[in-house]
């Protein structure tokens, strides 16, 4: 990743998509959508009854009900935030860090986005005490603190909050008045989901809070832009849910056609859907623990990742060696970082983390492999970290830290 970009706009403002899978599309899902190409009637905007009726069943099997007419399907999650940010109206609460694309939904809006503390154990979600006194400071230098965005399964940190801290988040937000959108793209990709428990906002005040889900995070590819809003029910979510229609058919923000059925074939979860999320989420996590591994042993620090296909690395510990290298702040962490790996490595002032703190977001799918072929190697194969390609890629990984801890030592 560059500090320019070629398409005009800042780098640090608009920051890097949703870690991928890297692999190859699941045949039974490219069948769909391709049985479905000669389509040419347009999908109504926030989905037909078809892709309603099979977003309301994924939801009914997370515990997550609905009615259709409070469901909305979107092509992607940034269209959903940026009319949900619409509608309610008022300034934006983020943790901090937060995953890179919410942020920049309210600055095109022209509302502050403020970023919120979160805990040493978890990202995503608020410390309940940090959130209390930024609303009051927000209200006292004359703000209108009215959404939250936050992150049970979470980019950029990879963690699960816990639920005591997530309940005490919940009620100290509703209790202040805000509407809260719980991002919940990464919740079926855990990595022990028998050790881990993971629980929605919209179980705990089911009334306060719409849940936002981007299918890439689990069961799509991430080029066939689809996502899910599920609005609280009441009086409350109907004007909610219709407002964001509202918002949606201005910017005309429909799923293709095609790409509808293919959608609703995922929703359904059918035997090929769920095997291939299994296998997909085994994959990156070992692959994600590998890679922790290695950036641990040379010194820096990194959380267990617990969902999704990444991690967050602090480099603090190796700070000698960064500045004997010319890298002062997060930016020049990226850039040097980017060399060095041969793949991405976005720094976190792109998730609303400090510039000054020399901290990187990792993605697994770069060592996975760079063919078609490889990567599909990788899940296929009973023992991915031992194929040759994997085991390259890691041991690159790690000899580029070890190389780091080895110059602060000196």
């Amino acid at each position: 990743m560059r500090r320019t970009d070629p398409g005009g706009h800042g780098p640090v403002r608009f920051g890097p998509a949703l870690p991928e899978d890297g692999l190859p599309v699941l045949p039974e899902l490219s069948a769909a959508l391709a049985a479905a190409a000669s389509c040419a009637q347009a999908e109504p905007v926030g989905g037909g009854p078809a892709l309603l009726d099979a977003a309301c069943g994924h939801g009914d099997r997370r515990g997550l009900p609905a009615a259709p007419d409070r469901v909305a399907v979107a092509p992607g999650a940034p269209a959903l935030l940026m009319a949900l940010t619409a509608a309610v109206g008022g300034d934006v609460l983020v943790p901090r860090p937060c995953a890179a694309w919410w942020a920049p939904e309210a600055r095109l809006l022209g509302r502050p986005a403020f970023h919120v503390p979160t805990p040493p154990e978890s990202g995503g979600v608020p410390d309940p005490y940090a959130l209390l006194e930024t609303v009051r400071r927000v209200r006292a230098e004359g703000g209108d603190p009215r959404l939250l965005v936050l992150s049970v399964a979470d980019d950029p940190t990879a963690t699960v909050a816990p639920p005591e801290l997530l309940h005490e988040t919940v009620e100290a937000a509703v209790a202040e008045g805000l509407h809260l959108v719980s991002d919940e793209t990464w919740r079926d990709t855990l990595h022990a989901p028998r050790e881990t428990v993971l629980l929605s906002p919209a179980e705990m005040l089911p009334e306060h809070v719409t849940v936002v889900t981007d299918l890439a995070g689990a069961l799509l590819p991430s080029g066939w832009p689809a996502a899910i809003g599920r609005f609280p029910a009441g009086a409350d979510g109907g004007a909610l849910h219709a407002r964001v229609l509202d918002v949606l058919t201005a910017l005309d923000a429909r799923v293709a056609a095609p790409v509808s059925v293919a959608v609703a074939y995922a929703l359904a979860e059918p035997e090929p859907v769920t095997a291939r999320t299994a296998a997909t989420v085994r994959l990156h996590a070992r692959v994600a623990a590998a890679a922790r591994d290695a950036v641990v042993a040379a010194g820096a620090l990194a959380r267990p990742p617990q969902a999704g296909r990444h991690l967050y690395v602090d480099l603090t510990p190796l700070a000698p060696a960064l500045t004997a290298h010319g890298v002062g702040d997060a930016q020049e962490l990226e850039d040097f970082l980017t060399g060095r790996l041969g793949m991405p490595a976005p720094g976190g002032h792109r998730f609303g983390d400090d510039l000054e703190a020399p901290r990187v977001r990792l993605s697994t799918a770069p060592l996975l492999g760079d063919t078609v072929e490889r990567r599909a190697e990788c899940l296929a194969s009973p023992e991915p970290l031992e194929l040759p390609h994997v085991r390259s890629a890691l041991d690159h990984l790690r000899t580029v830290f070890d190389d780091l801890r080895d110059e602060a030592q000196r």
